[in-house]
Parts: structure tokens; sequence; C-alpha cells
């Protein structure tokens, strides 16, 4: 008796060529014709649904069509291929081609990334969008591009950060005294909150919702599209519209490994993450407005704050002038121009 997977005793290579052939057209047309010439990873630490993924998602699709299958870049969200700081060693060391990361968290590899994070300095996005896509921009790119990473396109919005807690409601500066909060393992963030008496714990963001759980801190700070996409709603009760800081998100590139991509790929690559950071800051926008009720309705209490009485206590200090020392006279100059004087 003869076994299904092994020729008929007395059949000929021209019989099963010919059986080959039997498979269906289709079968057969749904395989690629050729293999991507380059196949890279682009890495995330945020929700699938998160706009910062839905639209990288489609910038990769445009990607792949654009190059004709060269080039094909696969998302993988949600610290699937570990935490932001394991990230940020894997695209320096090229295991990793993209990644796209706070500006919080560079700023512990670039210093000059943080300079975008500094404490109640942008009112408005106005602001924010001139400063990020101008000379200030400009400035923290170039600083970027001395080390072996890149800034592929302009930096995708990741929110202003507001304060959440599950013991206390935040309205004035010194509502903040001993106040025991997680920050991402980022020194502006750290800075601000020591500035401000509070009690700042860095911690990663893997982490974040079993440390509020488990109360090891009482808050955190974070846009609502996170505090929504990660269920922190579920271990808080209030939301302080603080807008302390604003963060964006930036998608790096191993300089290696870009640069191994032939000069009309790496065109197409900055030109569709562009395109894909336009249209995901007008999402973040709306959520912006959206999320707030959504979050209301899911228990969340939301205080409205006067930010000018935070930044006045933050003068108070020594905290603009320390940030204003460690970026130098230059840098500070190009973030002075977006939010006036603060030091």
């Amino acid at each position: 008796m003869t076994s299904s997977n092994v020729a008929p005793r007395g059949m000929t290579r021209r019989a099963l060529l010919a059986a080959g052939m039997a498979i269906p057209l289709p079968a057969v047309l749904r395989r690629p014709a050729w293999a991507a010439e380059f196949e890279y990873k682009l890495a995330t630490g945020q929700d699938p649904t998160h706009p910062v993924n839905t639209r990288a998602q489609e910038a990769l699709d445009r990607i792949r069509e654009a190059t004709g299958g060269r080039l094909d870049i696969k998302l993988f969200p949600a610290n699937q291929l570990g935490s932001d700081t394991d990230l940020l060693t894997q695209v320096r060391n090229g295991s990793v081609e993209f990644f796209n990361l706070s500006t919080s968290i560079l700023a512990t590899f670039v210093s000059a990334a943080g300079i975008l994070n500094t404490g109640f300095a942008f009112k408005d996005y106005d602001a924010v969008w001139k400063a990020a896509d101008g000379d200030l921009g400009g400035y923290i790119r170039g600083q970027i591009g001395k080390t072996p990473i890149i800034a592929v396109a302009r930096p995708f919005d990741n929110g202003f950060r507001h304060i959440t807690s599950s013991t206390r409601e935040i309205k004035v500066p010194d509502d903040l005294k001993g106040f025991k909060i997680r920050v991402p393992p980022a020194p502006m963030l750290t800075s601000l909150f020591k500035a401000l008496e509070a009690g700042p714990a860095p911690i990663n963001f893997n982490e974040l919702y079993s440390a509020l759980q488990t109360k090891v801190v009482e808050g955190q700070e974070n846009p609502l599209a996170i505090i929504a996409t990660t269920r922190i709603y579920e271990v808080q009760k209030f939301c302080s519209l603080t807008g302390h800081v604003w963060d964006g998100y930036w998608v790096l590139g191993n300089k290696r490994a870009f640069e191994r991509l032939p000069k009309d790929l790496q065109e197409v690559v900055s030109r569709e993450f562009d395109r894909s950071t336009t249209d995901q800051r007008a999402d973040v926008a709306k959520l912006s407005v959206s999320l707030r009720e959504e979050l209301s309705t899911k228990g969340m209490q939301f205080l409205d704050v006067d930010r000018e009485p935070f930044r006045q206590a933050l003068a108070k200090t020594t905290f603009y002038k320390d940030w204003k020392a460690k970026y130098g006279d230059e840098a500070w100059s190009h973030l002075e121009k977006y939010s006036g004087k603060l030091a």
C-alpha cells in the first residue's frame, strides 16, 4: 500500500511535474513573486489601537507598495520586542531597524531631545508644531544624527501630558507635595516633579498599570490617548488637565540600516512617515476632545487646572535655570523663540 505522500511505484518525473501543474492557479498567484530585498522591523510600545500604530501601519503599507515590495517593514506594537529602554538599545545596535520612541525617553540617550519636554513651556499646539517642525526640531534632529540612530521624519504627537491620581485632587502646585507619581525614566519629568515637591518614581511603561494597581505609586502622568488605550482609568480616579509637558514620538532608525537602503527607498520611508505624522496629529487632536467625554463615562473625574501658577512655582525654583545651563544657550534660544522667556 502506497503512502499518500510518496509517489506510486513507476510514476515518472514527467508525471510528477504534471501533477504539480495541477495545483490551482489562485494558490500559485497568492505566493509572492520574490522576497523583499530589505526586511526590516518597526517596534513600538503603544497599544495596537493607538493612532501612532494605526497610522504607522498605513505608512508601512504605502512604503511596501511604493517600493514595489523591495522594502517590507513589519510592525511590532505593545512592547512585543521589549521595553522602551530595551528597544532603544536594540535600535542602536541594529537588531531592530526602526523604533518609535517618546521624546522623554529619547532624552536619556540624546539629552537635547528632552528640551521639547520642558515643563509648562508650550501653551498650545500652535506653539508646539512651530517648535517641533521649525528651528528647535531641526536642532534636535541634528543632535540625534550624531549618534548611531537618526530621526527619519517629523515627530508624531504623544499629546500634552496630564496628571491622574487614585488618592487626591491635583488643582494647585501645593497639591503635589509628597505625591507619589510614576514618571517615565526621563530626567526632565523627574526634575519637574521634584521641583514641585512631589515624589517621582521612574518606572518603565510596561510596568505602569501594575504599579498603579498595587499602589506602589498614587498616580501617573500621560496624554489622554495613553490613559484610554492602557485602561489606566480602571485604577485611577482623578485626572487633572495640567498639560504640564508636551511629548512627541520620534520615528528613529538605525543609521547603518537606513543608509543600506538605496536613496530612492530612503526618500519613500521619510515621505510616507511624514504623511502619517500629519494624519496622526489630526487623530490625537480629535481624541483630545472626545476622550474626556469617554473617560468620564468610565468613572474618571476631570479637573480643569490653571497652568500659570504651576509655571510661576517653577520659576521660583532653579528648574528653568538648571535646564538652560544643561542644554546651553544655543538650544535654549531655540526653545524661547516659541515658548517665550523662561529663564
